[in-house]
C-alpha cells in the first residue's frame, strides 16, 4: 500500500512538473490597431515622464530658494552647486572618468589592481 502511494505521488509530481514547464505559444502578431495603440500610450508615458521631470525641478528649485533664504537668514553664507553645462550633462565632454581602466598585469602572487 505504501509502495502504491509513493508512486502516486511520484507520478503526480512528474505530471505537475512537466506541465509547468510547458512552453506556452508566441504572442500572435499586433495589428496596425495594437501597434497604433502603443505607440499612443509611449507617447503619453514620455509625456508624462517629461512633465514629472519639470516639475522635480520645480521643487528643487523652491526648496534650494527656501534653504538660502532661511540660511541668509541666519547670517550664513549658502553657496549654491553649479548644476553641469549641457554638453556635460549629455555626454559629449570626455574625462578622466570616461577612459576604461587599464588592468595591469600581476604576478601569481600578487592580486589584480585596477588604474
Amino acid at each position: 500500500m505504501k509502495t502504491l502511494r509513493a508512486l502516486l505521488s511520484a507520478t503526480l509530481v512528474a505530471a505537475t512538473f512537466s506541465v509547468a514547464l510547458a512552453k506556452l505559444p508566441p504572442p500572435p502578431p499586433m495589428d496596425s490597431k495594437a501597434k497604433a495603440a502603443a505607440e499612443g500610450k509611449a507617447a503619453k508615458d514620455a509625456a508624462a515622464a517629461s512633465q514629472a521631470k519639470s516639475q522635480l525641478t520645480k521643487v528643487e528649485a523652491r526648496v534650494v530658494a527656501r534653504y538660502i533664504a532661511e540660511q541668509k537668514a541666519k547670517s550664513i553664507i549658502v553657496t549654491p552647486q553649479i548644476e553641469p553645462t549641457a554638453a556635460a550633462a549629455s555626454g559629449t565632454v570626455k574625462g578622466p572618468s570616461s577612459q576604461p581602466k587599464k588592468r595591469h598585469r600581476a604576478l601569481p602572487d600578487q592580486e589584480i589592481v585596477d588604474r
